[in-house]
C-alpha cells in the first residue's frame, strides 16, 4: 500500500516472502539456543560430560516441540502462559542480578568498564571491530515486531499492539541493559580468554559461575535464562506460523490451500505450526554436518528481517516526504470513507505515529540504521577469513530472493493479489462479509 501503484504487488510479495523466511529461521534459533544452553548447563555441572552436535539437536528437537505442545494442545492458556513468563522474566532479572553484584569481588572500575575495547576479529580499526560485532546484539532485537503478526487475534489490535511493542522494548531495554552493566562490572579482566573458551559454549555462564565461585549457583541463574529462552521458542513459534499462516492465505506460498486452513475448534493454524515445525527440526540436521551452514541458514532471521523491515520503512519514508498520508478528518466522506490503507485507497495514520519533521527525521534514521546493520550482518566475524568462519549469509538471503523473484514470474503473479482484505457491512442490524 506504500509502493507507487505500479510496483505494489511485486514489492509486497517480496517483502512477506522475507518477512515469512525470517521468521522461520528465529524459530531454528530459538530451538538452538535452547538446546546447547541445556548442554552448556550439563558442561557446567559435570566436567566428564562430552558434548555432541547431535545432543544438541535432539535437544533441540524437545525445545520446538514443546513449544508446539503450548502451541496447539494448550492453545487457549497462551495469553496466561505469556502472562506467567512476563513475572519469571522480571524476578528472575532480580535473581541474577543480585548475587552477581553481591558475590562478585571486587569488581571493575567504571573506567575499564565503559573505556576498555577488544578487537578479538583482528580487524584494522576499533571501529570496524565494532560495527562487525554489532551484529550479535542486533539479533536480540529481530522479533520486536512480533505482535503484529497476532494482531487478528487481539481485540482494538491498532492501539494494543504499538503499546504492546512499545512497552516491551521499554521494558527489555531497561533490565537488558541493567544486565549488561552488572556483567561487565563482574567480568574478570584478567581471564577473559577463559570466558570465551569456557566448555559450556557460553561465556556467560562461565562469568556466573567466576562471580558465585559456586557450581550450583551459576547453574541456578543460568537455568533462569535458559527457562526464558526456552519460552521464548513459544512466542515465535507462535508468530512464525501466524505469519505463514496469513501470507498462504493471500496466495504467497506453495502449498497455500492446506496453509491457510485452520482448526475450527480452536482457530489455530495447525497446519501453519506443523511446517514451521518441520522446517526447524530439518534446519537442525544441518548443524550435525555443519555449524558453519547451519548458522548461515538461521542467518536470515538478521537478513531477511532487517530487510524486510528496510523495504517497509523506506517507503513509508516516500510517503511521508510526499505528503501522502492523511488523517482520516481529511477524507471526504463516501460509500468506502472507511476503507483506508489498502491497494488503491487512501493511505491515513493510524492512532499511533510520529508526525511532522520529527518523523521524518526518526524514519530516516531508522532507514540509515537498517542499512549499516545490512552491510555488516555480511562481513565474516575475524580475519583471516578461512573456510570455517567465513559468513555465508549474503548466499542465503540471495538464495531466497531469487527463489522469489522466479516463484513469483512464473506462479506467484498469477495467484497473489496482494493482502486479503476482509470487510463487514452492517445493514438493518445484519453482518456480512
Amino acid at each position: 500500500m506504500l509502493a507507487p501503484t505500479s510496483s505494489q504487488k511485486f514489492l509486497s510479495y517480496i517483502t512477506g516472502l522475507l518477512t515469512v523466511c525470517g521468521w522461520q529461521a528465529s524459530v531454528a534459533s530459538a530451538g538452538y539456543l535452547s538446546g546447547t544452553m541445556i548442554q552448556g548447563l550439563i558442561a557446567l555441572t559435570d566436567s566428564s560430560y562430552t558434548s555432541h552436535s547431535w545432543h544438541g539437536m535432539l535437544l533441540y528437537w524437545a525445545a520446538i516441540f514443546f513449544a508446539v505442545f503450548i502451541n496447539t494442545v494448550i492453545s487457549s492458556l497462551l495469553p496466561k502462559f505469556e502472562g506467567l513468563i512476563l513475572i519469571l522474566h522480571i524476578l528472575g532479572f532480580f535473581a541474577i542480578l543480585l548475587p552477581l553484584l553481591i558475590f562478585s569481588s571486587p569488581h571493575n572500575s567504571a573506567g575499564e568498564v565503559f573505556t576498555s575495547f577488544l578487537n578479538g576479529g583482528g580487524w584494522p580499526t576499533q571501529g570496524l571491530s565494532f560495527f562487525v560485532g554489532i551484529t550479535g546484539s542486533v539479533f536480540a532485537f529481530v522479533g520486536a515486531d512480533s505482535a503484529v503478526h497476532m494482531s487478528e487475534e487481539i481485540q482494538n489490535a491498532s492501539i494494543v499492539v504499538p503499546r504492546s511493542i512499545m512497552l516491551s522494548i521499554v521494558l527489555n531495554g531497561t533490565l537488558g541493559f541493567g544486565m549488561i552493566l552488572a556483567t561487565l562490572f563482574c567480568l574478570d579482566m584478567t581471564n577473559i580468554s577463559a570466558v570465551l573458551d569456557t566448555d559450556t559454549g557460553y561465556p556467560f555462564m562461565e562469568i556466573f559461575l567466576q562471580a558465585t565461585n559456586s557450581t550450583a549457583g551459576a547453574a541456578t541463574m543460568a537455568s533462569i535464562i535458559t527457562v526464558l529462552g526456552l519460552c521464548s521458542a513459544v512466542g515465535l513459534l507462535a508468530s512464525a506460523s501466524r505469519m505463514s499462516w496469513s501470507f498462504a492465505r493471500d496466495r504467497g506460498l506453495p502449498g497455500w490451500r492446506l496453509l491457510q486452513r485452520v482448526d475450527p475448534r480452536t482457530s489455530v493454524p495447525v497446519w501453519a505450526i506443523a511446517v514451521t515445525t518441520l522446517i526447524a527440526c530439518l534446519l537442525s540436521i544441518i548443524n550435525i554436518g555443519s555449524e558453519v551452514a547451519f548458522n548461515d541458514a538461521i542467518s536470515l532471521t538478521v537478513a531477511s528481517l532487517n530487510s524486510s523491515y528496510l523495504m517497509a520503512s523506506g517507503l513509508l519514508l516516500y510517503r511521508r516526504c510526499r505528503g501522502d498520508i492523511k488523517s482520516l478528518s481529511d477524507l471526504d466522506s463516501g460509500v468506502y470513507s472507511d476503507l483506508t490503507n489498502t491497494a488503491g485507497s487512501p493511505l491515513t495514520w493510524g492512532p499511533w505515529h510520529i508526525p511532522g519533521a520529527f518523523g521524518i527525521f526518526v524514519n530516516a534514521v531508522a532507514c540509515m540504521y537498517m542499512v549499516v546493520i545490512l552491510f555488516f550482518s555480511f562481513w565474516p566475524p575475524a580475519t583471516p577469513v578461512t573456510a570455517a568462519t567465513m559468513n555465508f549469509s549474503s548466499l542465503v538471503t540471495g538464495a531466497v530472493v531469487v527463489f522469489g523473484v522466479v516463484y513469483y514470474a512464473v506462479w506467484g503473479r498469477k495467484v497473489y493479489t496482494g493482502p486479503v482484505i476482509e470487510i463487514e457491512q452492517k445493514s438493518r442490524g445484519n453482518s456480512f462479509r
